[in-house]
């Protein structure tokens, strides 16, 4: 039984994460025409486009994209609750919601912490360098990354930003229950 909860566990992350990723995607305005932008919108639009038709946008954020991350990490929460408690039953409203929101926030940490890994990565070995991978990155990190150039800067040459990023977005990680 422990084998089919964390095939589900992991299919149901992997999903959130897709969805999560087209929620930031959009929210960084990264370049759509980015072949790994396209592979995510094709892989989220059988989820999107039907919550679109339903729900409009509210300025610019794409409520249908907001509402398909909260119904994939409730539904994971769900399942990830009704396999551990081996009785198949739905956790109590309230204990939902948290479940789901702490799911919401871990796989957005886990996201950001392996995007700056990939982009620090990335700008050490190829700098100057294009990838479609590196374009998305760069989108990504550079938002949560600026904040820490501020504050850190370079020394002689080398960028540290991505370095506190990551023990920051750890720590978070290990308060977050």
């Amino acid at each position: 039984m422990s084998a089919i909860s964390y095939i589900i566990d992991v299919l149901l992350s992997l999903a959130l994460f897709v969805v999560l990723a087209r929620l930031l995607l959009q929210w960084t305005r990264a370049d759509f025409r980015n072949p790994l932008c396209q592979a995510v919108v094709q892989i989220t639009n059988p989820l999107i486009l039907p919550l679109r038709r339903l729900l409009p946008p509210i300025g610019k954020i794409d409520t249908a994209s907001v509402v398909a991350v909260l119904l994939v990490a409730a539904v994971e929460a769900a399942c990830v609750y009704a396999l551990a408690v081996r009785a198949f039953e739905l956790p109590p409203p309230l204990q939902w919601l948290g479940l789901a929101l702490t799911e919401i926030a871990r796989t957005l940490l886990r996201t950001y912490f392996f995007a700056i890994f990939l982009y620090a990565v990335l700008s050490l070995i190829a700098p100057g360098g294009y990838s479609p991978l590196q374009s998305v990155l760069t989108s990504l990190c550079e938002p949560v990354l600026r904040p820490f150039r501020r504050i850190i800067p370079a020394i002689a040459g080398l960028d540290l930003s991505p370095l506190w990023a990551i023990i920051l977005i750890q720590a978070l990680l290990i308060l977050i229950p």
